[in-house]
């Protein structure tokens, strides 16, 4: 079994020791974001970190295309992303971490599918998450401590600007309960390849006019660093339970 973990702002890199597993990053959908490490921390686990080693890629920048096709070349049999989020819903405080069940897109112009004029391809994306997954990341969760708000709804924007008060309560009222900037495509295009995905979200501001004042990007960074311990040991535990289905 091979666990791909795709990280960035909220997951950058993994504790221990790891190796790049391929010489170059090159794709027929052009350069993915980083090679894919293997980890020694986590059963030979590869993390690819979206926005590059150097964390220069902004979320529409992004090449979503090759980075989950580099994944399905290697073999991978499950994805976990990691997304760091704005809160919208009114209990969600930063440093809380929410599961995803659905993902409303308000993005665009982005490379969305590997479908082209000699392949139609039609992908049911009714749970865009895998549930599943869903269900070992609740279980993992209760195994390593930490809490977790379910049945997440993921609003997809385009960056790399944060969003307006007026934008969040759209979102609301469509139902989101948090709000990122690399879910889409990278959700759909697993789901085009075959793959399981599934997600974790980490709070790390109010949305906007969720939160007494600006969002600072430094505050962002704070709770980051306070989550990683928490979201490190959830990551080992999902990782552990998937294995243990061979």
């Amino acid at each position: 079994m091979t666990i791909a973990l795709i990280g960035g702002t909220g997951l950058e890199a993994l504790d221990g020791e790891s190796v790049p597993v391929l010489d170059s990053a090159q794709t027929p959908y052009g350069r993915a974001s980083a090679i894919p490490r293997r980890s020694e921390a986590l059963s030979g686990a590869l993390f690819l970190n979206r926005h590059a080693d150097d964390h220069s890629l902004l979320p529409h920048e992004i090449n979503y295309r090759a980075n989950l096709w580099l994944l399905n070349e290697l073999g991978v049999d499950v994805v976990l992303a990691v997304f760091a989020v704005g809160g919208i819903s009114r209990g969600l405080v930063n440093g809380d971490f929410v599961l995803p069940a659905q993902i409303i897109d308000y993005t665009w112009g982005r490379e969305h599918t590997f479908a082209d004029a000699t392949r139609l391809l039609h992908a049911d994306f009714t749970e865009p998450f895998d549930r599943d997954l869903y269900d070992t990341l609740v279980h993992a969760a209760l195994l390593a401590d930490v809490d977790l708000f379910p049945e997440g709804v993921y609003g997809c924007t385009q960056g790399p600007r944060l969003e307006t008060a007026a934008e969040i309560d759209r979102m609301e009222r469509d139902g989101c309960t948090v709000v990122g900037m690399t879910g889409m495509p990278e959700a759909v295009l697993a789901r085009e390849l075959g793959l399981p995905y599934a997600g974790v979200c980490l709070v790390v501001n109010p949305a906007a006019g969720r939160g007494p004042g600006m969002i600072e990007v430094a505050g962002m960074r704070a709770v980051v660093d306070e989550a990683s311990p928490r979201l490190l040991r959830l990551v080992a535990r999902f990782v552990e339970l998937v294995e243990q289905r061979e």
